[in-house]
């Protein structure tokens, strides 16, 4: 007689006080959850460990195009005509008269003194343009990485806090300005007590400020008026 080549069969219950706990996760075998993969916290600014967002550069298209395109009309004319001199023709009337002007014309005259400030005008405009980021319509949101970048629109966190003020009763109209440092609100107040509807105001602006997850939340500053009409 054969032997059944066959193991053994042992007992696939687990022994009391352990924990059946499966290498592997098949596919086809139901009710294993896969762990969660870590949310980051898109709305941890500086005091919640994120870094330092700021405000998105602008890239000055219409100064730079400005610029070069007037850089581009004045070196072709003067290349010209300096070809065309260099060729044996005469120079160009318009380069004639500015030479004259230059070398006759004293420091002190209006003209040189106008040509003068609007040229340092153009030159500290075009600094501060490289200095500055500009969009300064876009308020920076924190982030928790300096990959992540967001900024929100002056005018839609308007609307938002707009919207919240209008909740709160009493309120018969709500003006809203959003500013880098500061939200001022106005609103017109048809019932209740003005001072409590301010108080309420405070609050609710408050907490709506603080679901736009600015960088910088800016100060609110509310002011009330009684609706008589």
């Amino acid at each position: 007689m054969t032997p059944d080549p066959s193991p053994p069969a042992h007992n696939s219950a687990p022994s009391a006080g352990r924990a059946a706990v499966p290498l592997t996760k098949d596919p086809d075998q139901p009710g294993v959850p896969e762990p969660d993969a870590p949310t980051p916290n898109l709305t941890a600014g500086e005091d919640g460990g994120g870094h330092r967002a700021r405000r998105p550069w602008s890239a000055r298209r219409v100064p730079a195009a400005l610029v070069a395109s007037v850089v581009l009309v004045v070196a072709a004319a003067a290349l010209v005509d300096v070809v065309a001199v260099r060729a044996g023709r005469p120079a160009a009337a318009w380069r004639q008269h500015l030479a004259d002007e230059l070398a006759t014309r004293p420091v002190d005259d209006v003209w040189m003194l106008t040509g003068a400030a609007a040229a340092a005008a153009t030159g500290v405009w075009l600094i501060v343009l490289a200095l500055t980021p500009g969009l300064r319509h876009w308020l920076p949101l924190r982030s928790p990485t300096p990959e992540l970048r967001a900024s929100l629109n002056r005018d839609g966190a308007a609307v938002l806090l707009r919207d919240a003020a209008m909740r709160v009763p009493g309120v018969a109209k709500a003006r809203i300005r959003v500013r880098r440092h500061r939200i001022k609100a106005r609103a017109d107040v048809r019932f209740r007590d003005s001072r409590q509807v301010k108080d309420d105001l405070i609050v609710v602006l408050g907490e709506e400020r603080d679901r736009l997850a600015l960088a910088r939340p800016p100060r609110i500053v509310v002011r009330v008026r009684r609706r008589t009409d």
